[in-house]
């Protein structure tokens, strides 16, 4: 039996621990009760924000499908929500009344938004479509006032728009100046070089001359030849001859490539008398696809280093019937040589039949060798199996087969095959 001592000890151990159950049981409750109405607002707040997503997608969608009042109401209801799309539902609405010819609204929806939300990012594009309400309404915008870089460039696009004189005023402001970012610059010149007139062209030729201004002369360079025409190619011709600048020259000589100038390209090809800016002519005339000025140059030109260049650059402008042409009949053996390699690289049916048939009929080894490589370029396997069963020198045929092992595919796994099975 238990002492009477222990057992009143016992009974008042049991006695404390029911009281403390009693005491803690509301706890437990109310802590339970805690749990279940924050699982309950969880759930009401994603269902919330799951039906305010898919709002929105309503809303986009009827933007897509160009129905502008519904997708206005639409995104009304997602910013009555106040969920993850209020700013940008908000931006949209303005757009879609600016797109419904409501300009008046729009400029009041975004003043609305810059109110609201000052730090959303859809506040450039805010700004940016403000000055496009603006400019639709018949507004001047100035784009000095501007806070926002592409704003600035959306007010100068619409002031060459609205006034070009004025707009050039603006822009030689904006060029010449400390103050803009090279951005700001960049597109200034690129809409000077949109707008061509008499006095846009010569402000491009001030700024084409400028070599103090590295960058802001290449600019120029680059958009009188993306520009075209009589005026822009003459200007580029007057800087090329007057400048002594080998970059600069080079830059010119991708702004005749950019307008199509084939003649000023060829006669800088056959006469420049620095040998890169030279090699860089016949590469532009290459990469204008200027076919028949390269057979020109090639029959004309005497320099073996030269001839190598405008082979290279009949395969980079796809000349392939005189790169055949030439890889049949050339009688210098490197220039028949370089003829062949480039003549492999173009690929194609017609460049592989040419190389066979040298292949076949030349006994000089090193174009037969400059027909394999050729072949091998071309991915061309079938052709070089064929070769290879016909060819009769055991190194010669070591070469083709040599190419074969790299090649993979199935004509040439086959072969192989076929050889280890001999």
């Amino acid at each position: 039996m238990i002492p009477e001592d222990e057992m009143k000890n016992v009974m008042k151990t049991i006695c404390s621990v029911l009281a403390a159950l009693i005491v803690a049981a509301p706890l437990y409750a109310d802590a339970d009760a805690s749990d279940k109405t924050s699982k309950h607002k969880s759930a009401q707040e994603d269902a919330r924000a799951e039906q305010e997503g898919d709002l929105y997608d309503e809303a986009t969608s009827a933007l897509d499908d160009h129905d502008y009042k519904h997708a206005i109401d639409a995104f009304r209801e997602v910013v009555k929500m106040r969920g993850e799309h209020q700013d940008a539902a908000m931006y949209w609405i303005a757009w879609a009344q600016n797109k419904m010819g409501n300009r008046s609204d729009a400029l009041t929806t975004l003043l609305e938004f810059e109110n609201a939300f000052p730090k959303s990012r859809w506040v450039e594009d805010a700004k940016v479509l403000e000055v496009e309400v603006r400019q639709s309404a018949g507004q001047t915008v100035e784009p000095n006032r501007q806070p926002d870089e592409d704003a600035k460039i959306m007010a100068l696009q619409g002031l060459m728009n609205s006034d070009p004189e004025r707009g050039i005023t603006m822009i030689e402001a904006i060029v010449d100046g400390s103050r803009q970012s090279a951005k700001i610059k960049d597109k200034a010149v690129f809409l000077l070089s949109q707008y061509g007139g008499p006095r846009a062209i010569d402000l491009l030729g001030k700024y084409a001359r400028d070599h103090a201004h590295p960058e802001l002369q290449a600019r120029a360079l680059r958009y009188l030849g993306i520009m075209g025409g009589e005026q822009s190619r003459k200007l580029l011709a007057d800087v090329y001859t007057s400048s002594t600048d080998i970059d600069v020259k080079k830059s010119i000589l991708k702004s005749f490539m950019i307008s199509g100038d084939h003649a000023h390209l060829l006669t800088l090809a056959k006469s420049e008398s620095n040998p890169d800016l030279r090699g860089e002519a016949v590469r532009q005339l290459g990469i204008s696809g200027a076919r028949n000025e390269l057979a020109e140059l090639y029959t004309t030109e005497t320099s073996i280093d030269v001839k190598k260049n405008i082979l290279q650059a009949m395969f980079i402008g796809g000349s392939v019937d005189k790169l055949s042409d030439i890889a049949l009949h050339e009688r210098n053996p490197d220039l028949r040589t370089a003829a062949i390699r480039n003549l492999g690289l173009t690929g194609g049916g017609r460049a592989a039949q040419t190389l066979v048939t040298i292949y076949e009929s030349d006994t000089n080894e090193d174009v037969r060798h400059a027909v394999i490589k050729g072949l091998f370029l071309q991915g061309n396997a079938k052709a070089l199996v064929e070769l290879a069963r016909k060819e009769k020198d055991p190194d010669m045929k070591k070469q083709i087969v040599s190419k074969l092992s790299i090649m993979g595919g199935k004509d040439a796994a086959d072969y192989l095959m076929e050889i280890l099975k001999e």
